[in-house]
């Protein structure tokens, strides 16, 4: 029996989520903004308690690395690197949009969509993605281009048929074409821990939990800060 907790704090809201191969599969989210550090641990005790799970039985946590607001993906990954080393268990860090490009899917019913992610990165520019999602394949969010922070004059989709989704399409100066072409337009959906613990669940199988002191966030602005995400222990 494996169990898998999910935080995210990368946005407005404060989400956590908990996986097991039982068949598992909760989650609580609410609007915290700038409270996560105060919501995100009372959070996880409360799902704990509701499933019933200890924290000591859990294999891996998995956290909202980024993209997203860089005070809120520290907070993430700081929690999830403190309960990881205290228990002894592997951590997963999840990409933000590729969570949110989970979360779309659940609204669509067409097959062949690709899934164009955008969250509002300020400064005039969006943080931006597009994935594939695919029940029957392992790795469950397939990456069509690499994240990257741009002008949303930059923006470009490399399916024609697709679902625009994120706080990033209700930015100035996105495109017209991008939200005209689109199937459907869900700019107000923001990643959370739900679809967050079912990417990492689909990692763990592969293998690509990582030792705790690898519990880091991404910054796709800055290239000094940037890091790297880990190799797979």
């Amino acid at each position: 029996m494996a169990y898998i907790l999910a935080l995210d704090t990368s946005g407005n809201s404060c989400s956590v989520a908990l996986w097991s191969d039982t068949g598992l599969l909760i989650g609580q989210e609410e609007l915290a903004q700038r409270q996560h550090t105060k919501r995100l641990l009372p959070m996880v005790q409360e799902l704990l308690l509701e499933a019933d799970v200890k924290m000591s039985s859990l294999d891996a946590i998995a956290y909202g690395r980024g993209p997203g607001s860089f005070t809120g993906i520290r907070i993430a990954a700081g929690v999830a690197q403190g309960l990881a080393f205290g228990i002894g268990c592997k951590v997963l860090p999840i990409s933000t949009l590729a969570a949110l490009a989970l979360r779309a899917h659940t609204y669509s019913s067409m097959a062949g969509l690709s899934y164009a992610c955008s969250l509002d990165a300020r400064m005039g520019e969006v943080y931006w993605g597009e994935y594939i999602i695919d029940e029957n394949d392992p790795q469950l969010a397939v990456a069509q281009i690499a994240e990257r922070v741009c002008s949303p004059l930059q923006v470009e989709v490399m399916n024609s048929n697709y679902v625009a989704c994120g706080s990033g399409m209700s930015v100035a100066n996105m495109p017209q074409g991008i939200i005209t072409s689109a199937q459907s337009v869900r700019s107000e959906l923001e990643p959370r821990a739900l679809e967050m613990v079912r990417l990492a669940a689909a990692g763990f199988l592969l293998g690509h939990q990582c030792a705790p002191e690898y519990a880091l966030p991404v910054y796709l602005r800055d290239e000094v800060t940037w890091q790297k995400l880990p190799r797979y222990q």
